[in-house]
């Protein structure tokens, strides 16, 4: 996986460096973000109609999980 960089730092994936450490990162429309529960993530990707937008203001990373929740196995993505 490539290196993804995250200045959110109270996600429980980030790491020193502004790295991000999820093991897999969904980034999608904001508006099916809206639209999905939390815990629909990555490893479901392939079931998620395409999202087109129009800037970057418009995404958004479904992966995030607040630093020290009891969510943070949810959604089946470890940190690396």
């Amino acid at each position: 996986m490539p290196r993804i960089t995250c200045s959110v730092n109270n996600c429980h994936y980030w790491s020193s460096g502004n790295v991000c450490d999820a093991s897999q990162i969904l980034v999608t429309s904001d508006a099916i973000s809206n639209s999905q529960p939390q815990n629909v993530d990555a490893p479901m990707a392939g079931s998620i109609s395409a999202t087109p937008v129009k800037s970057s203001a418009e995404t958004c990373c479904k992966t995030f999980i607040a630093k020290g929740s009891a969510q943070k196995n949810a959604d089946g993505i470890t940190r690396k």
